[in-house]
């Protein structure tokens, strides 16, 4: 995905598989699909740490950072202030 051209780095369908075999295509994708609730929660189910290439809304979305801490503790770093302190999440985080 990253020498993809900008056209296909905002088509849904690609980025979905690109992100569901390899979490950190999601760095890769158009702005408007790491805005995309299904392709961030597809990333951060593979690697939690791609967390930080989603938009904000998303990065205080709670279910998309409670599975990036499931995933990988550190995401937790990613998160909005609101959801850090949030103590479902906090909880999972140092589990």
């Amino acid at each position: 995905l990253e020498y993809a051209s900008d056209r296909l780095q905002d088509d849904h369908d690609i980025v979905m598989e690109a992100v569901k075999k390899y979490g950190w295509a999601l760095e890769y994708a158009s702005d408007r699909l790491q805005d995309d609730h299904d392709i961030v929660m597809e990333a951060v189910k593979q690697d939690g740490f791609e967390l930080q290439y989603a938009s904000d809304r998303l990065k205080d979305d709670h279910d998309i950072v409670m599975e990036a801490v499931k995933q990988n503790r550190c995401a937790l770093k990613y998160a909005s202030d609101r959801l850090k302190n949030d103590a479902g999440i906090v909880m999972e985080a140092v589990k």
